[in-house]
């Protein structure tokens, strides 16, 4: 969470959909989206964990942040995507319904994720922000994300 706060100010998001709700990202972590492709499962890993796909000769893990987050599974519709984030070397892609349009937001404004969401879900949000609509919009800490305890079983072997 502090990361993004240190550069509170006008930062550009790429946003997403799940589950009807939409989250944004820091578009400096954001390589790319790719259409929706076939992902190979891993055994023995958490459901979390959509799988894996071949992204020009490199293996990157796929999440379903609708799983990560507690929620249903992202979709796999015509208009779902895989977002392709990068952070210190290492990539991984997760999931989304669909994605929206690029939102540039005064990090400022951002306020704490609610006491109620559970801990693994509030370490890697950076908080919330009231649109002009009156929607919220849930950012993101992508570096958070990476850095989680949750992935740090898939950190070994790691290429860049």
């Amino acid at each position: 969470m502090a990361q993004l706060q240190e550069v509170a100010g006008p930062t550009k998001l790429v946003c997403f959909e799940l589950q009807g709700q939409e989250f944004g990202a820091d578009i400096g972590f954001v390589k790319e989206s790719l259409t929706h492709r076939p992902i190979a499962k891993v055994p023995l890993t958490p459901a979390w964990l959509a799988g894996i796909i071949n992204l020009r000769g490199d293996v990157v893990a796929i999440l379903d942040l609708g799983l990560f987050f507690g929620m249903q599974p992202a979709s796999m519709g015509p208009a779902s995507r895989i977002i392709i984030a990068r952070h210190e070397q290492r990539r991984l892609g997760f999931l989304c319904d669909r994605l929206c349009n690029l939102r540039i937001e005064d990090l400022a404004r951002l306020q704490p994720p609610p006491p109620t969401l559970q801990e693994d879900a509030a370490n890697v949000m950076a908080g919330l922000l009231t649109l002009d609509d009156g929607h919220a919009l849930r950012v993101l800490d992508l570096a958070a994300l990476f850095a989680s305890h949750q992935l740090a079983a898939f950190r070994r072997g790691e290429r860049s």
